[in-house]
């Protein structure tokens, strides 16, 4: 079984993965991660990346590559990814959504080292919405998909107002489900 765990950012994407991994003793695999290699690789921040990639496919490729290739020859694994949906199409799809709100003051709290920094909530906030825009846009100009079309998924959960654990609850039903 391969299963894709896609959403917004703050939404509990890699913290869910990792999660449920070791729940089904899964591997897990994050799109985020190796994007945050790419870019320290090149000498940039995850945002310039993203920023480099409005124009240029290259920023996306490794990493798209990467995910096709394992899609095809792994199994047992968890893609933490908000596009490995479109790669790997035989995966049980997750998207995780929350309020963007709610995601400024997660992502605020848990800074990441590749990442420019903020000094409060409603600059993240300011900071995600474009950021949203940005990768929704790049990813309809490049791929010719919505991340947002909810459609496109088997299960969608919102987490906002849930704790770990709960969205941990609601994707392993989500799971146990295709299995059945």
């Amino acid at each position: 079984m391969i299963v894709t765990i896609a959403g917004k950012p703050g939404s509990g994407k890699s913290t869910v993965a990792k999660l449920l991994a070791k729940k089904l003793k899964f591997k897990v695999f994050s799109a985020g991660d190796l994007r945050g290699q790419i870019a320290i690789k090149h000498g940039m921040t995850i945002d310039q990346l993203n920023e480099v990639g409005k124009k240029e496919r290259w920023t996306d490729e490794e990493c798209d590559k990467l995910l096709a290739k394992m899609g095809k020859e792994q199994d047992n694994i968890i893609f933490d990814s908000r596009l490995a949906w479109h790669f790997v199409p035989n995966s049980l799809k997750i998207f995780l959504d929350v309020d963007l709100y709610e995601s400024a003051k997660r992502i605020f709290a848990n800074q990441r080292k590749d990442e420019a920094k903020v000094s409060t909530t409603k600059e993240m906030y300011d900071k995600l919405v474009a950021r949203q825009k940005g990768d929704v846009a790049r990813f309809k100009k490049w791929y010719g998909v919505d991340v947002l079309d909810m459609k496109k998924y088997d299960a969608v959960i919102d987490t906002t107002k849930l704790s770990q654990k709960q969205v941990l609850k609601k994707v392993v039903e989500a799971v146990n489900k295709e299995i059945a």
